[in-house]
C-alpha cells in the first residue's frame, strides 16, 4: 500500500490549524461552486497558500453532474478541473482510481497544448472498463462496470490512452502490483499540490448513478501553493515513474521505492511535515509511529473522522488520552466500524470475535466506553472516506493514509 502523510501545524485566528495526512490539495479560490438559498457560511480563516473543500459541507451548494439535482457541498470536480486548466508547464497525477471523463478530457486538452502530463494509476483501475467483458469480472468489478456505464460520458482511461497521455501503473516495477497504490495527488507546474482523501470518481465526489439519494463518499481536497512542498511530491512521483512507459525498469512502488522519512517544509510560514508510505514495520519512520507521536502530544482535544481505524497501538493511545482527560470525538465509517479488527469497537468497550471465533491479537477494549465515538448516518452506498484528525484545534492530519497497519 502506498499513501502520503502530510502534517501541518499553525496558529491563526480562532485557533485553526492544519495537519495533513496523505494530502491531496484543492484549488485556491473555489469560486466556481454555486450557492443557493442565501449567503454561504463565512469561511474559517486559513493559513496563506491553503484552500480546503468538503463535498458534504452545508455552506455551499452545486448541481450534481450525476443526478442533475442541487445538493449541499463543494464541487470537488470543479476544483480539479480549475487546477488542471491553470497548468502552464506540467501536470503530474498519482491516483488510485480516475474514472471521471471530464477530468480525463481536461488532461488530454492540456497535453495537446504542449503541457507535459503524466499519470500513475493503481493496476486494478488502469484498464479501460469499456474494453472489459462482464464474464471476466468479479461481482464487485461487474457492479463498478455497470455503474460507470450508467453514468455515461465515456471511459476516462480510454480517453487518456486515445489522447496520448503517458500512463503507467504499479506493475511497472515488474511485480503483480504493490498491494495498493493509494496516492491521491496532483502536482501542477512544480508549484501547487492538490491532495486529500478523494479518488477521482463519481462515487467519490458526487454519488452513484441511479441512486439520487447518494452524495458521494464523504471526502475533502486541499490545494496548497508551495514550490517547496511541490518538490517533495514531485520527487515521490518520479520514484514511481522512473523512466516512464517503455523506459528502463526503474519504477519503484511499495517497499521497493525506499520512501524517505518525515520531510519538513514551510508554506508561507506554516510548518508542514510530509510522509510517503509504506515503510517496513520495524522502521520507526512508518506512518503509525508518526501518528502515535502526534497523538501523545495532544493535551486537550482530538477530533477524528476516519474511513478505516484498525491499528491497535493507536487505539490504545486514544484510550490513554481519554483517561488523561483529553476530549475524544471520533466518527468512523459504518462499514468498517463494526468489524472484528476495528479499534472503534475497542473504544466502545466491545470485544467482537472474527469468523473463526477468535479475538484480534492484542485486543484491548476499554473498560469505560468513550461517549464521543460513533458512526455518521449516510445514504446507502456512501462511505465516510476522510482520513483526518484535528488535534488541540491547531494541528490537522489528513491525506490518503488509512489508520491501519496495512496503510503503514
Amino acid at each position: 500500500m502506498a499513501g502520503e502523510l502530510l502534517t501541518t501545524t499553525t496558529r491563526v485566528r480562532r485557533g485553526l490549524s492544519l495537519a495533513l495526512l496523505a494530502a491531496s490539495g484543492l484549488l485556491v479560490g473555489c469560486t466556481a461552486v454555486a450557492t443557493v438559498g442565501g449567503a454561504p457560511e463565512p469561511e474559517p480563516p486559513l493559513p496563506r497558500g491553503f484552500t480546503v473543500a468538503f463535498n458534504h459541507r452545508s455552506g455551499n451548494r452545486y448541481r450534481s453532474p450525476v443526478s442533475g439535482e442541487w445538493r449541499q457541498g463543494d464541487d470537488l470536480e470543479a476544483m480539479l478541473l480549475n487546477a488542471i486548466s491553470s497548468a502552464r508547464r506540467s501536470i503530474l497525477v498519482a491516483m488510485q482510481e480516475l474514472s471521471l471523463p471530464r477530468v480525463a478530457e481536461a488532461l488530454v486538452a492540456q497535453q495537446r497544448r504542449g503541457i507535459r502530463v503524466q499519470v500513475v494509476l493503481e493496476n486494478t483501475y488502469s484498464q479501460a472498463w469499456s474494453e472489459q467483458h462482464l464474464a471476466d469480472l468479479s461481482q464487485r468489478e461487474r457492479r463498478r462496470h455497470q455503474q460507470l456505464q450508467a453514468l455515461g460520458g465515456g471511459d476516462a482511461v480510454a480517453i487518456l490512452r486515445r489522447g496520448g497521455v503517458p500512463m503507467l501503473d504499479d506493475t511497472a516495477d515488474g511485480s503483480a502490483g504493490s498491494g495498493l497504490m493509494h496516492h491521491k495527488f496532483l502536482v501542477i507546474d512544480e508549484a501547487v499540490v492538490v491532495t486529500g482523501s478523494a479518488n477521482f470518481t463519481a462515487s467519490g465526489l458526487h454519488g452513484d448513478a441511479g441512486a439520487p439519494q447518494t452524495r458521494g463518499n464523504v471526502n475533502h481536497l486541499l490545494q496548497i501553493e508551495s514550490p517547496e512542498l511541490a518538490e517533495l511530491f514531485r520527487a515521490e512521483f518520479h520514484r514511481l515513474w522512473g523512466d516512464g512507459p517503455g523506459g528502463a525498469a526503474d519504477s519503484r512502488f511499495g517497499l521497493g521505492k525506499d520512501s524517505p522519512g518525515l520531510q519538513r517544509v514551510r508554506v508561507r510560514g506554516t510548518p508542514v511535515a510530509v510522509l510517503f508510505a509504506p515503510h517496513r514495520r520495524r522502521d520507526r519512520a512508518n506512518g503509525v509511529e508518526q501518528l502515535d507521536s502526534l497523538l501523545k502530544q495532544t493535551r486537550r482535544s482530538a477530533d477524528l473522522a476516519l474511513f478505516v481505524f484498525s491499528d491497535q497501538q493507536l487505539g490504545n493511545t486514544l484510550g490513554q488520552l481519554h483517561r488523561r482527560g483529553v476530549e475524544i470525538r471520533l466518527l468512523a465509517d459504518p462499514g468498517f466500524a463494526n468489524r472484528s479488527f476495528s479499534e472503534v469497537l475497542d473504544l466502545l468497550g466491545v470485544a467482537l470475535p472474527d469468523h473463526r471465533c477468535a479475538l484480534e491479537a492484542g485486543n484491548a477494549p476499554q473498560r469505560q466506553p468513550l461517549e464521543g465515538v460513533g458512526t455518521p448516518r449516510l445514504a446507502s452506498g456512501d462511505k465516510m472516506h476522510h482520513k483526518l484528525a484535528v488535534l488541540d484545534q491547531r494541528t490537522v492530519v489528513t491525506g490518503s493514509f488509512n489508520w491501519s497497519p496495512r496503510g503503514a
